[in-house]
């Protein structure tokens, strides 16, 4: 039979739980950030062995290796059990891998700036904060910067969820050696920000084209009059803002911080998956991470011969390799003339990726590998 008193308890919820001892509890914190001190800074002793260290003229650059990187954030994913979330896994074992990588100097990573911008946030994702980042003002310029070794490697984007894909960076490929060494993938959420307080107030709405693309219906919706002026990148608008009487922009959450200005309202994009990916670009190839992409340039010569494109992918069905993507771009050889961009699965180095690759040489007019690189984690 129930006592009164252990009644009462039940309708207030149940038994009482014995009182948690906060001070055993921050104290064995503190014993474990003592530990997890002590366990970084061995680590970093030890990629002081396997890189710089051992070699008194070689450059960060040189020791950069994003297959491994990719495996060691994979595996961290494999083993966790939570309570933290992967994202912040990924993001924790990012920076742990950038501050041991730049402890003699950081890597240089040019970037299409200025500062506040969705490709900083892709560097800093990718790198993390323990690099040297050069906000450069065109995709043009972050190619000529890694080009001429003033930039160990560049971020660049490459296409939209909901826009599609920016042909300057594919254009650049045509007349760049450069290399792709990796891939970003960005949820974009985009903010509405500016100096007044309220939507009244606003007259005009400056952003990069691509971001204003990507709220069109809810500018439609709650701005319908308002002016809509496309500038170089959302931190221009973000400036704008901030230096012009009733202009607003639209722009991530940290070009308001950069610039001062307030977020009038959070989130408009019009898909909640929005999603932008980046590619890097640089002058190296890297070996497989076991999770790959490659990236081709290919031309059948004439693109207006029956089957022409047929025959080039012909060659990654018989060896069962899976495309990803297909964009086509001028070639700028001749008039109406095209070459194909292609994202496949695997690496270059990969068995049947070889043979399908021998295969498609033999039968296109142009081919080059772009790059094979470590797929986009989370």
């Amino acid at each position: 039979m129930v006592s009164k008193s252990k009644g009462k308890q039940a309708k207030r919820g149940g038994i009482n739980k014995p009182a948690v001892d906060l001070a055993k509890i921050r104290t064995r914190i503190d014993e474990i950030d003592v530990a997890l001190h002590s366990l970084l800074n061995e680590r970093a002793r030890f990629a002081q062995q396997v890189g710089i260290s051992k070699h008194a003229d070689g450059h960060t650059v040189d020791f950069y290796r994003p297959e491994r990187e990719a495996e060691v954030l994979r595996t961290a994913l494999k083993r966790n059990k939570g309570p933290l979330r992967d994202e912040e896994i990924l993001r924790l074992f990012r920076e742990i891998m950038s501050a041991c990588l730049a402890q003699q100097e950081p890597l240089k990573v040019a970037f299409l700036g200025p500062e506040g911008t969705f490709t900083q946030q892709a560097v800093f994702k990718q790198f993390g904060h323990s690099v040297r980042a050069l906000a450069l003002p065109t995709i043009e310029d972050v190619f000529h910067e890694v080009e001429a070794g003033s930039a160990d490697f560049g971020v660049v984007p490459i296409e939209n969820s909901t826009e599609g894909t920016v042909t300057h960076t594919l254009d650049r490929f045509l007349v760049s050696p450069l290399n792709i060494c990796g891939e970003v993938e960005l949820r974009i959420h985009q903010f509405l920000m500016g100096r007044m307080k309220s939507l009244e107030h606003v007259q005009r709405i400056c952003s990069h084209q691509q971001s204003l693309a990507q709220c069109r219906q809810w500018l439609d919706e709650h701005l319908p009059q308002v002016e809509r002026i496309a500038v170089s990148s959302n931190a221009e608008g973000a400036r704008r803002a901030r230096d012009e009487q009733g202009t607003a922009a639209v722009a991530p959450q940290a070009a308001a911080e950069v610039y001062g200005l307030d977020v009038l309202v959070a989130e408009i994009e019009d898909r909640p998956d929005n999603t932008t990916r980046f590619l890097v670009i640089g002058s190296k190839d890297f070996r497989p991470s076991g999770e790959d992409k490659t990236t081709l340039l290919v031309s059948a010569g004439r693109t207006d011969a029956p089957g022409a494109l047929y025959q080039l992918l012909e060659s990654l069905a018989k060896n069962s390799i899976s495309m990803t993507r297909i964009e086509s771009r001028p070639s700028r050889r001749r008039k109406w003339d095209y070459v194909f961009f292609i994202d496949i699965e695997g690496h270059a180095e990969d068995e049947r990726v070889a043979a399908a690759l021998t295969d498609l040489k033999r039968r296109a007019s142009l081919f080059r590998v772009l790059g094979s690189y470590p797929r986009a984690i989370l």
